[in-house]
């Protein structure tokens, strides 16, 4: 339980300075390149906002996206310590309560 406090201590740290480096591109791209550059796939979502989260439980990346009406997609915030004992709802929740508040 201290192991997945802490991990998601450390994920809502990170998401402050991960929302300031936003990337945008078509949502396809944004699938295969989470898929194939990072090996992550989605584990929850997509909420009414169409944010998504996608991890990784070999390398522990994870990636929070939002995909847009126009097609595209944005990365909200990124990680890399994601671990696999954790809930990917609930950690959803927590990092999306950060990047918007």
């Amino acid at each position: 339980m201290k192991t997945v406090l802490t991990a998601i201590a450390t994920i809502t740290a990170l998401t402050t300075a991960a929302h300031a480096n936003e990337v945008c591109m078509s949502t396809a791209e944004m699938q295969s390149s989470l898929i194939d550059w990072y090996g992550e796939s989605p584990v929850a979502g997509p909420t009414q906002d169409n944010t998504r989260l996608w991890v990784s439980d070999k390398t522990g990346s994870w990636t929070l996206v939002k995909s847009m009406a126009d097609g595209n997609a944005c990365v909200e915030a990124q990680g890399s310590n994601w671990d696999q004992s954790m809930d990917a709802q609930e950690v959803l929740l927590m990092i999306q309560e950060r990047t918007q508040g």
